[in-house]
């Protein structure tokens, strides 16, 4: 830890005033059959030097639907590394989906479980299960002991790729994504990605929105990648999304790391590009549309702007369209019809930053572009462009 205080002079009273950092550890595995006997994966994630270590699991019930054997699982690897961990109490089912962050019921589960099992700073919490679902766990984890350790294995495309990498929990309130939340970065995140070939084709199409989003703003070689492989996606082939979330993951985890604002205390949120209006989509559909079905018409919708003011060329948006489609996306929604709520997003999302209005969009693949002024005509425009183009599209593939 660093820190600096300046003395306070003799006619300053007793005003000081001072700064620290704190440094933290970010590990991101990549793995297949983590809880398998001979994957020490886990366990080697586990202090050594004093004793096992309490742990309570919480499992998204989704996932346990499709793997029952989970729970199980969890219960032989811990007993297997029974030097290191002491689970306490059952394996612990809750309700995920967005459900999980809509109200407080997974939220106040957790924190009844940690405060039932004595689970202090030094325990952990293994949560699994889609991004919502680690949200609301991660989120009471965070607050319980004003933070207890907690080991992440997301299990969708979308939570694998992005939001289990981060650093961010949460839940919804006031009918407003994310209203409460922290930042608290994970122990580590484990992505087993076996766990990815029981998803319906929803949420295995989810998390490629967030893939072309990273590649459009970071790595134009994904973005090659990504429109080689998008029909392979859309055949389920595992091998396939394994690396484009791996690389996805990555070009996540470097902003976070190396970005200089891992906790967002500055103006630009350039991983929430095509977020504002993504965000009050799911809203505006009371959540039928998945995030990564909505960050899908969110980035359309800002790259058709980006174009109408001359600082795209079109055949970006173009290809990102062609890219999407390819992989299965449906991109458009009733929601888009209605300009004004959807325009709301825009000001929810100032208030969600913080002070002025910062909206990033791209030059060119690569190259990010923040703006703080937004022509509510013209995006009244890329709205109604985006919404026509997809449905001739649904009318056309139907």
């Amino acid at each position: 830890m660093q820190n600096h205080m300046d003395q306070p002079r003799p006619d300053q009273g007793g005003a000081q005033a001072g700064s620290f950092s704190v440094q933290w550890d970010h590990r991101l595995i990549t793995t297949r059959d983590a809880l398998a006997p001979g994957n020490d994966i886990l366990s080697s994630l586990l202090p050594t030097d004093k004793g096992p270590s309490r742990m309570i699991a919480c499992l998204d019930q989704g996932l346990v639907e499709a793997h029952p054997e989970l729970p199980a699982q969890v219960e032989l690897w811990a007993d297997a590394n029974a030097h290191l961990v002491r689970l306490m109490g059952k394996v612990a089912t809750l309700p995920g989906g967005e459900d999980a962050k809509n109200d407080f019921n997974v939220f106040n589960e957790t924190a009844r479980l940690i405060d039932a099992h004595g689970i202090c700073r030094k325990s952990f919490v293994l949560v699994a299960g889609g991004g919502a679902f680690l949200d609301a766990v991660g989120y009471a984890a965070s607050s319980a002991h004003r933070g207890v350790r907690v080991i992440r294995m997301p299990s969708t495309t979308l939570s694998q790729g992005d939001a289990g990498v981060g650093v961010k929990n949460g839940i919804n309130a006031f009918g407003k994504k994310n209203f409460l939340g922290s930042f608290s970065p994970p122990w580590a995140v484990v992505n087993d990605t076996n766990l990815l070939s029981s998803l319906s084709d929803r949420d295995w199409r989810s998390g490629l929105s967030e893939a072309v989003k990273v590649a459009l703003l970071k790595d134009a070689a994904f973005f090659d990648e990504l429109r080689r492989l998008a029909a392979r996606t859309r055949t389920r082939d595992l091998d396939a999304m394994e690396g484009i979330v791996e690389r996805s993951a990555h070009l996540h985890m470097k902003h976070i790391i190396e970005g200089g604002d891992a906790f967002e205390r500055f103006t630009a949120r350039p991983l929430d590009f095509g977020h504002w209006s993504a965000h009050k989509l799911e809203q505006m559909s009371g959540f039928d549309l998945k995030h990564g079905e909505a960050v899908a018409i969110g980035l359309l919708i800002d790259l058709t702007y980006a174009a109408m003011i001359g600082r795209l060329d079109e055949s970006v948006l173009k290809s990102t369209r062609c890219c999407l489609l390819d992989m299965g996306f449906t991109l458009q929604h009733e929601a888009l019809g209605n300009h004004e709520v959807l325009l709301e997003g825009l000001r929810e999302f100032r208030e969600h930053l913080g002070g002025q209005l910062t909206i990033t969009l791209v030059e060119e693949i690569g190259k990010p572009l923040d703006v703080h002024e937004i022509d509510l005509n013209v995006m009244r425009r890329a709205i109604d462009d985006v919404r026509s183009v997809g449905l001739n599209e649904s009318s056309r593939v139907g």
